[in-house]
């Protein structure tokens, strides 16, 4: 079971700390809900987030950050959005904003997307973030489906098997999740209701909101597909000519020779590796400029669950068909 630390303690900054460091995650207290935190540069940590939390999918993270320093190193403020920082932050407000180059964002915490969802939060967090050095994934730290988390006993009943520590801040005092916004072409659109009205930005901002949001661009939302440019055939027995393939496992399918490029997943069969490497990988063959990708099996047990919905979307018609979750 999860040890239970009062973020007061004078030892639970460094415990969680060197925990984070080395790729573990934690459960902190922020003021908004509880979150399941792990370092949002190391894509095995990002997997435990999801393998933590139980039927996962790869929807993107929420990266939180310790100042406008570390924030301008990971995405690229427009006017709105610095002002709305200024006004709102350390908050429960959630600014999703183009990924900067060399960010070192890992993309599972982004999904494979081009944004990145920042927040910067008070108290305990804000403290660890800092003292850590790197931006912290943090969705709510509960099982999927289940309601968030705004104590540290609520989280340890839920997933204190899971994890090695729940920092104990006491009852979290806003109790929902932030309120997500993006600024594109001048105008602020609301992705997801939260911790900071809708009057309260419009009023910050100048201009009135905008509600809907065009595919994924923000935890909580669900895209039709993750699409590369190169079509996808799924659960592979053999290889064709002149198409790359994505590997899984030591075994290959039949003709695994004839492909123009061969990337493994995890040769142990691994599939928090295989999560971690996922995007990185299809990328990286699709960059190779091959017509389509062929992916070896991949079992749909624990993490291969959400292996196998992102692979099925990215092999999906390219209708941009978008659904909201």
């Amino acid at each position: 079971m999860a040890e239970i630390i009062s973020a007061t303690s004078g030892r639970a900054l460094q415990q969680a700390a060197a925990l984070l460091a080395a790729g573990e995650v934690v459960a902190i207290p922020t003021e908004t809900v509880y979150g399941l935190a792990g370092d949002a540069t190391n894509g095995e940590a990002v997997a435990r987030i999801f393998e933590a939390k139980g039927r996962p999918r790869f929807n993107p993270l929420i990266a939180h950050v310790a100042d406008m320093r570390m924030a301008n190193r990971i995405g690229v403020f427009d006017s709105l959005s610095e002002r709305l920082a200024e006004k709102f932050w350390p908050g429960p407000l959630t600014l999703v904003v183009p990924l900067q180059a060399g960010s070192g964002i890992h993309p599972l915490t982004t999904a494979g997307l081009d944004t990145i969802a920042l927040r910067m939060p008070k108290g305990f967090g804000g403290e660890l973030i800092a003292h850590l050095g790197r931006p912290l994934a943090a969705p709510s730290a509960n099982s999927s489906g289940r309601i968030s988390a705004t104590t540290a006993a609520a989280v340890a009943a839920d997933l204190g098997a899971r994890i090695p520590l729940v920092v104990d801040g006491g009852q979290t005092p806003v109790g929902l999740e932030s309120t997500i916004v993006k600024v594109e072409d001048g105008r602020l659109r609301l992705l997801r209701p939260g911790g900071i009205s809708a009057e309260e930005l419009e009023d910050a901002a100048g201009t009135e909101l905008v509600r809907g949001a065009h595919g994924i661009e923000a935890p909580g939302m669900m895209a039709s597909h993750y699409a590369p440019g190169a079509a996808v055939r799924l659960n592979v027995d053999d290889v064709h000519p002149g198409e790359a393939l994505l590997a899984f496992g030591p075994s290959r399918a039949a003709g695994w020779q004839n492909a123009v490029a061969v990337t493994n997943l995890s040769e142990q069969a691994d599939l928090r590796e295989a999560a971690t490497n996922l995007f990185a990988f299809l990328q990286e063959l699709d960059r190779g400029g091959a017509a389509t990708i062929a992916v070896e099996p991949i079992p749909l047990q624990g993490l291969g669950e959400a292996i196998n919905d992102r692979l099925a979307r990215a092999a999906a018609p390219r209708d941009n068909t978008v659904k909201e979750a």
